[in-house]
């Protein structure tokens, strides 16, 4: 199973951006602890802080990959782009989110990316991420 891994703006700082958040684990820790508790996957990650990067990425790996895990950051609330890019591919996409975004700002509780997204997880830190990981190798059963 190959599995692309999309962070968007500013998840290339956790560990050191507002840790009661995000938790105090830089984003190599999360990509070390997917690769290690499931070998049997091979995972591509991808971080840009660029809007178009990620719509980008999204169309090249359309077909190339098993599922796409997509947390898209502050792109979630502001997206309609990322979004459209998310419902013109055929590959599953699982949008997920370290934090609960519905516990904060009220902006942040509309997503544009959910209405296209195969499912959405948050609220987990890292587990987040584990848990979209069952989810395709369920879907692959």
């Amino acid at each position: 199973m190959n599995l692309l891994i999309i962070n968007g703006p500013n998840l290339n700082l956790l560990g050191s951006r507002e840790p009661e958040i995000y938790g105090s684990r830089g984003l190599s820790a999360l990509e070390n602890m997917l690769k290690s508790n499931y070998t049997d996957i091979q995972f591509e990650f991808f971080q840009s802080n660029v809007e178009g990067g990620i719509i980008d990425k999204l169309h090249d790996a359309d077909g190339k990959v098993d599922g796409i895990i997509l947390n898209a950051g502050g792109y979630t609330h502001t997206s309609v782009a990322i979004g459209d890019a998310v419902k013109a591919i055929l590959t599953k996409v699982v949008e997920v989110h370290l934090s609960n975004t519905l516990e904060r700002e009220e902006f942040r509780h509309k997503s544009f990316i959910s209405s296209g997204a195969e499912g959405v997880i948050m609220g987990f830190g890292f587990y987040s991420y584990r848990l979209a990981v069952e989810y395709f190798k369920m879907d692959a059963e």
